[in-house]
């Protein structure tokens, strides 16, 4: 893998100036996605930048090397798509696919190359067929010719003769296949060290190019031979490497269909989905992939979002519902009306934010580019030092005892050369600045895969290091939606008379306790609620009604208190919250007598958080209905397994009552709330834990929660898909409403940030341990390449591919 330190501190996202403003005065603006597979490394982009920079015209550059990819902003009245190819190809580096964009008005533009690599206006580099390449079947000629060369030079040598005679220096038969090997093998190298020399980037192409021409310009052959050839087989290896960290992101794109069945007057054909326009009505059959976001307009099915939202159990669709491209129908016939376009879909935008996450670097790996801008060129000027001082300063050979090793330093240019030529190898870190972008790449693309989308490497970091956690609750850890969860009726009533009612009373109301009740009333067969006449609100307490002739309350206890009922056994604390039985008896007639309600009930119900709602006439209590935002069924285990994983405190903050947030609070075994907060007051809350505990991530519902989502470390937004604003805002997003996520958000960066950790020091103490071996004679040009470059790039991309593996738990 081509690399080095010498790229754009940002890479992605470079820009530069130029062009001419339309005959409107607005710049006309055009934006090309360009799949570029071989820059797949900081140095690579940084090449492609310089070239791209020096365009008159070109406005942005938004570089991807993980990904393989360049965006390219410029003006079509200055230079157009072709001149910025060439250029791209000017720098050594082919361009296979893209597509053109839009320009700033919005309208869509033709050109553009082979699109097959991309979906929904979205570009990355295609499957590489690395091992069959023109590089690959070179590098292999390559390989026959200096094991031959070697055969015949250390074996062989009563058959190695003489072959030609050049200015007095004789070849022999092993001299003309190692020069063999250099020009099959070691040309590629040399060409791609011109093109850094001429873009002025200090990589491993122009050392490794430098040295095989310096080599062979001395008569060393078989060093020359060896260093191409192995070079270009640990290119081959890392660039499949690297191929195999794309294929997450392309099993990504993968999941939207590329055609749909569309209904077009009253008729059905299959499109591209590209061509389908926001309105029409596509038809999806059981088994099929929803092509485009949507509402269901006929038919009803159960739905696999585990692609967008990372839930595995399929969701109950039926008309009005909302749908999302790449989701999959399990049974049965659906039309969907679109609503957004391919480019425009949930699918798309999250490919496309997964594709510019990789993009933000970490703070590590700007250290680390940071580092190897001053490693690479101290380390050049040490083998160059290396390979001219210790001739001159040593006359005779000096052989030296070190921990029971023999070494010798030798006193001739030829082996000094050799070890110089050794430091130059070792000088580019390719494993050292590639050790971070592909653990993000990995744990970024693992995350999408499974439901959450993190918007930068940055992101991914900071929530490994996370101190506290701070859980909004309505939508959190709760469903954020109201729903019945006791009915208690009195005297002759049953749940049926009881649900009834109050249905009757509310089928007026507007507010959401009314459709709770409502709801519960549908999904039990309660549908036979008279309509309610004389309906009237009551500001604060309730509601009243005339049913079948009599007027009905539906309210607080308060209401019918000042009705004159006595609630106070009813709404007495008992101890421990232990419900005793009470006086049942019905009162006598015409007399408002003492609550039915058994001792304590409804007190119990308000300790565990519920909103009581009571049912009946002025002289009659028909029963109670405790009404509830139901604690998600996986909060209590997240929250325990985010301490078990390391997390200090688990914060609940809530705007709502004392009451309703202590319940839920002891529901979900959170480690302290806060209750009754403004907006404002979450934000000092958060600050709060920060200076008591460190970083904190903030996990709320992306909207009504901004602010103390922006004041954390990183905020967390659940819920986001087909949340426009969610996914724009947050800094982490939860694409469904699986509070189980957060665990395995948590334990990812965690563990992503213990890899890139392990990447970076192992890759850089092999290099200085290489290093330091080299003038002592301890390291040969085959170990600085096979180990140093090869072994470790290839030893941190399968590292980095670990965090692939990590998958949410199931709480079942």
């Amino acid at each position: 893998m081509r690399d080095g330190s010498n790229g754009s501190e940002e890479t992605a996202g470079s820009e530069t100036t130029g062009g001419a403003a339309g005959a409107d005065g607005r710049r006309r603006e055009l934006t090309v996605s360009l799949a570029v597979p071989e820059m797949d490394c900081p140095s690579c982009a940084g090449k492609v930048d310089n070239a791209i920079g020096r365009l008159d015209g070109v406005t942005n550059a938004a570089l991807n090397p993980t990904a393989g990819t360049a965006t390219v902003t410029y003006d079509p009245d200055v230079i157009d798509e072709d001149d910025v190819v060439a250029a791209i190809e000017g720098a050594g580096y082919e361009v296979t696919g893209g597509r053109s964009g839009s320009d700033e008005s919005g309208d869509d533009t033709e050109g553009g190359t082979d699109a097959d690599t991309e979906s929904g206006g979205v570009a990355v580099a295609p499957p590489a067929e690395v091992w069959t390449t023109a590089r690959a079947k070179k590098t292999w000629l390559g390989a026959g010719l200096v094991t031959l060369g070697l055969l015949f030079e250390f074996i062989l040598t009563a058959q190695n003769p003489e072959v030609a005679s050049v200015l007095g220096v004789p070849f022999t038969l092993a001299d003309a296949l190692f020069l063999g090997a250099v020009a099959a093998s070691g040309l590629p190298v040399i060409r791609g060290g011109y093109y850094s020399a001429r873009n002025r980037s200090l990589d491993i192409d122009l050392l490794m190019g430098t040295a095989i021409i310096a080599a062979t310009g001395i008569g060393y052959f078989v060093e020359a031979a060896t260093l191409a050839v192995l070079f270009s087989i640990a290119e081959l290896l890392e660039d499949y490497a690297m191929d195999r960290a794309r294929d997450s992101l392309r099993e990504l794109m993968e999941l939207s269909p590329d055609e749909a069945t569309v209904k077009r007057e009253n008729a059905e054909t299959t499109i591209p989905a590209d061509d389908v326009a926001v309105g029409e009505t596509v038809i999806v059959r059981p088994g099929e992939k929803v092509p485009l976001d949507g509402t269901v307009i006929e038919g009803e099915s159960a739905v696999d979002e585990s692609p967008i939202t990372g839930e595995s159990v399929p969701v109950d669709k039926v008309s009005g519902d909302e749908v999302f491209a790449g989701a999959i129908n399990e049974e049965g016939y659906l039309e969907i009306e679109v609503t957004s376009t391919a480019g425009d879909s949930t699918l798309a935008r999250v490919i496309e934010m997964v594709q510019g996450a990789q993009a933000k670097k970490t703070d590590t790996e700007r250290f680390v580019d940071r580092f190897a801008g001053y490693y690479t060129p101290v380390v050049v000027v040490l083998a160059v030092l290396t390979a001219a001082i210790p001739p001159l300063v040593i006359a005779e050979p000096i052989a030296v005892e070190v921990a029971g090793y023999g070494i010798t330093f030798a006193a001739d240019w030829g082996t000094w050369f050799v070890r110089g030529l050794t430091l130059l190898v070792i000088a580019c870190p390719c494993a050292f600045v590639i050790s971070t972008p592909v653990s993000v790449v990995s744990g970024i693309t693992s995350a999408a895969k499974n439901g959450v989308l993190i918007k930068g490497g940055n992101h991914l970091e900071a929530m490994g290091e996370v101190d506290a956690v701070a859980l909004d609750k309505t939508g959190t850890l709760t469903k954020g939606k109201l729903t019945v969860t006791d009915l208690v009726p009195l005297g002759d009533a049953d749940e049926a008379t009881l649900l009834r009612r109050a249905a009757a009373l509310e089928r007026r109301s507007e507010h959401p306790i009314a459709s709770a009740i409502l709801d519960r009333a549908d999904r039990t067969g309660v549908t036979d609620h008279p309509e309610p006449a004389a309906f009237e609100s009551l500001t604060g307490k309730g509601i009243r009604a005339e049913i079948d002739g009599e007027t009905y309350y539906a309210g607080k206890p308060a209401l019918f208190e000042d009705l004159g009922f006595d609630l106070s056994r009813a709404r007495a604390e008992t101890d421990g919250g232990v419900v005793t039985e009470g006086d049942d008896a019905d009162p006598p007639a015409g007399d408002i007598g003492p609550s039915e309600f058994a001792e304590g009930t409804l007190a119990a119900l308000e300790r565990e958080g519920k909103t009581v709602v009571l049912v009946g006439t002025a002289t009659q209590l028909t029963g109670a209905i405790a009404i509830a935002d139901e604690v998600r069924r996986d909060s209590k285990r997240a929250v325990e397994r985010l301490r078990e994983l390391g997390v200090k405190r688990v914060v609940m903050l809530t705007g709502d009552n004392e009451g309703t947030a202590r319940a839920i609070a002891e529901q979900t075994g959170v480690d302290e709330y806060r209750a009754e907060l403004l907006p404002e007051e979450k934000v000092e809350a958060v600050r709060a834990l920060q200076a008591e505990y460190g970083d904190v991530a903030m996990v709320g519902d992306g909207i009504n929660d901004a602010p103390a989502l922006a004041a954390a470390e990183v905020g967390v937004a659940m819920g986001a898909a087909g949340t426009d604003t969610a996914l724009e805002t947050a800094d982490i997003a939860l694409m469904g409403d699986d509070v189980a996520k957060l665990p395995y958000l948590y334990a990812l960066s965690h563990t992503a940030n213990g890899v890139i950790r392990q990447n970076v020091w192992a890759s850089l103490g092999v290099k200085a341990l290489l290093a330091l071996g080299v003038p002592l004679g301890l390291v040969s040009v085959a170990v600085a390449v096979v180990v140093g470059d090869m072994g470790m790039s290839l030893g941190v991309t399968g590292n980095a591919m670990r965090l692939s593996g990590i998958e949410p738990e199931s709480f079942e």
